[in-house]
């Protein structure tokens, strides 16, 4: 009787239309102080399954890789996580995941699925075992594409200089030497120049690509398709288990570039492509709440809307803006401490349970939604490990007034950057920031000229004393709070501190699955519909 939705990278347009969201809004209860665990889609999902900090899992990086890079890379959820899938699973519920997954996929084979979805509670997964990427078009954004590109051609002049060296020495007798060198030196430079010129298709083989539970069904993926495929999965999965209970993670594509759109929204919003694939994405919400309706779910099924973060302000090519803006929130995408990283939306709908038109303005987190789908099917929280969620329900039902979350940190990596504290006796969010990064250039919002803000090192500021905000009067953490202009300042930090200290003191040292051997490209790993390297398949018709 549960099923959530999920965007990626979902802006908060005040302009745009999304007529189907905002009923989901008006008929359910709103989340507005609802925040991720992370500000980058790996960590945020990880945390979002299992109900902890993604540093408890070690689905985190310290050296700067901020999510997965590769499908053929070997680090992932680990094994020994507990997802709300596999619960409910075990209490009997049917539990289906559509969409993007980007947990990982394979540990030593290429076949072996360690971190598939069907190995972490889920028995049956459609979609992308990655994430969409600029890459996955040859867009002018590209997340690895030109980086690639430029190395491997730096490299082909550094060998073709070195093979044209040598042949100008040995031919003009400066140097004695066989011509095998010469002629290895000049292979290589020939190989990498042709790497680099198919480095591109390489990865949209490589990660570009849809599944079937553990069969690749299209790779590369045919992206005009993949909307009604994936809208024709939720209605046959509804069909499928509409007489036992469900739970059915719906994990959009949209919102998240290359922008894919089809030709029914190209140019129908008035916020140009980004807007385009915010409309197609509300419509899309409209079909899957229809097919409820059609099958005489609605009013049996907890419907969960929210976003793994804020919008990337950094996406942006000329004067075009691809990534999304955050409103009135500071900072985007990659800020591990600003609220526009971090804030995302937060709906919940069940009709004739929850009341209607309901707001809450307590802090709440996606991690939130693990214990409270477990305890609605009948199962039990695990006392093995930390959970760092609380259960919503009472606070939905009205049944409680507060959030049972005094603290929540926000982390960037394996890196504390902030802390809010709600003080509950006066009705104050505190904000906290122990690091931020700097912004490029000086007084920009956001990191240009990078794909995100770095989390540590040379470009990120460390604060003594730490920057303080109230959110109850400052949501845009416009005004910093100084000992001067705040008589509770030295209270405040105090407080914070002590639970940053006690949050530290139930944290175990865990292999960190971003770090540089579980997030390089390793060939073995890589799945591949035909014999390796020629990965390609159409293995399913148009959708109907």
């Amino acid at each position: 009787i549960s099923g959530t939705r999920d965007r990626d990278n979902m802006l908060h347009l005040q302009h745009s239309w999304t007529p189907n969201i905002d009923h989901l809004a008006e008929f359910g209860v709103k989340l507005t102080q609802h925040v991720s665990a992370a500000s980058l889609c790996t960590p945020s999902r990880a945390a979002f399954l299992t109900g902890r900090y993604p540093v408890r899992s070690g689905m985190v990086s310290s050296i700067g890789h901020r999510v997965l890079q590769w499908t053929g890379a070997s680090g992932g959820l680990p094994t020994n996580e507990t997802t709300f899938a596999k619960i409910l699973k075990e209490k009997g519920y049917a539990t289906g995941l559509i969409g993007k997954w980007h947990l990982g996929l394979n540990c030593e084979s290429a076949s072996d699925h360690c971190h598939h979805p069907l190995h972490h509670g889920f028995d049956y997964f459609y979609g992308m075992p990655f994430s969409m990427m600029g890459d996955c078009a040859r867009w002018e954004l590209s997340e690895k594409r030109v980086n690639l590109e430029q190395k491997l051609n730096f490299l082909f002049q550094v060998l073709a200089l070195v093979a044209l060296t040598l042949a100008a020495g040995k031919l003009v007798h400066l140097i004695s030497i066989s011509w095998m060198p010469v002629i290895w030196s000049a292979l290589l430079a020939v190989l990498l120049l042709t790497t680099s010129c198919f480095v591109g298709a390489l990865i949209v083989h490589a990660d570009c690509f849809l599944m079937r539970n553990h069969t690749i069904t299209e790779q590369p993926m045919r992206f005009q398709r993949v909307t009604p495929l994936i809208l024709q999965e939720v209605e046959s999965f509804l069909k499928r288990n509409k007489l036992r209970p469900f739970l059915l993670f719906v994990s959009f594509l949209h919102v998240h570039i290359p922008l894919i759109t089809t030709k029914n929204f190209l140019g129908k919003s008035a916020h140009g492509l980004y807007g385009d694939n915010v409309e197609e994405m509300d419509w899309m919400v409209g079909q899957i709440l229809d097919a409820l309706d059609m099958e005489g779910l609605t009013n049996s099924t907890l419907v969960y809307f929210t976003s793994d973060h804020g919008g990337s302000l950094e996406n942006q090519f000329g004067n075009t803006q691809y990534g999304g803006w955050n409103g009135i929130y500071k900072g985007g995408k990659g800020m591990g401490g600003w609220e526009g990283g971090i804030r995302v939306p937060g709906i919940f709908r069940w009709p004739g349970l929850l009341p209607a038109g309901r707001v809450i303005g307590d802090p709440t987190s996606l991690m939130d939604v693990f214990p409270t789908v477990v305890q609605l099917a009948g199962g039990e929280v695990p006392q093995d490990r930390v959970i760092d969620g609380r259960d919503l329900l009472p606070l939905l039902l009205g049944t409680a007034q507060h959030s049972d979350h005094e603290f929540l940190m926000h982390y960037c990596e394996r890196f504390l950057h902030a802390a809010r504290w709600h003080q509950r006796d006066r009705g104050t969010l505190w904000k906290v920031h122990f690091v931020t990064p700097v912004f490029q250039p000086e007084g920009a919002g956001a990191c240009y000229g990078r794909k995100v803000c770095p989390c540590s090192g040379e470009k990120v500021v460390h604060h003594d004393p730490p920057l303080l905000f109230d959110l109850s009067r400052d949501p845009s953490e416009a005004h910093v709070l100084t000992p001067a202009s705040e008589p509770l300042f030295y209270q405040v930090m105090e407080r914070v501190q002590q639970a940053v200290r006690e949050h530290q003191q139930t944290l175990s040292p865990v292999p960190l699955q971003l770090d540089r051997l579980g997030n390089l490209w390793r060939p073995w790993l890589q799945p591949c519909c035909g014999p390796f390297p020629l990965c390609w398949c159409l293995r399913e018709d148009d959708p109907q």
